[in-house]
Parts: structure tokens; C-alpha cells; sequence
């Protein structure tokens, strides 16, 4: 699984400095997770270390299939 930041974010990149796999970058609007390097820190820390230090909580796992919800996440090609 992996996590994503949703559009609360603030881009103060605190988040880019604690992935242990270097997933977290800054975006065109804000951070983004490359969910094929997520890991959520399993292997390296109890808790996912970005959602541990962010400042207005906007860091969420990525729901196993809501397009409806979060169609940023569900290409229409994604089939």
C-alpha cells in the first residue's frame, strides 16, 4: 500500500527530508507521493515518518478504489 497527500497540503516539504525512499517531491500544486517507492516505512520505521512530522495532517493512505472521491488517483485509462 501507499500513502498520498491530498490538496490541504502545504508544501512546506518537511515531509520530502523523513521518506526513508526518497518518494515524497515537490509537485506543480504541492508534495506528491510516487506511490510505486512508498513503502509507508515499513522495514525502517513503526509509523510512516511523513505523516508523523506533517503539520496539517494531510497525509493519507490511498483508498483501496474510490475514483469517485479521489479522481486524481484514477486516471480514466486505469482499468
Amino acid at each position: 500500500m501507499a500513502l498520498f497527500i491530498t490538496d490541504e497540503c502545504i508544501d512546506c516539504a518537511i515531509c520530502v527530508a523523513e521518506c526513508p525512499n526518497n518518494a515524497i517531491f515537490s509537485g506543480a500544486k504541492h508534495c506528491e507521493i510516487d506511490p510505486d517507492r512508498c513503502t509507508e516505512c515499513e522495514g525502517f520505521f513503526a509509523k510512516p515518518q511523513c505523516q508523523e512530522v506533517c503539520p496539517v495532517d494531510c497525509i493519507l493512505p490511498i483508498p483501496p478504489s474510490s475514483p469517485s472521491e479521489y479522481p486524481e488517483l484514477y486516471p480514466p485509462d486505469s482499468d
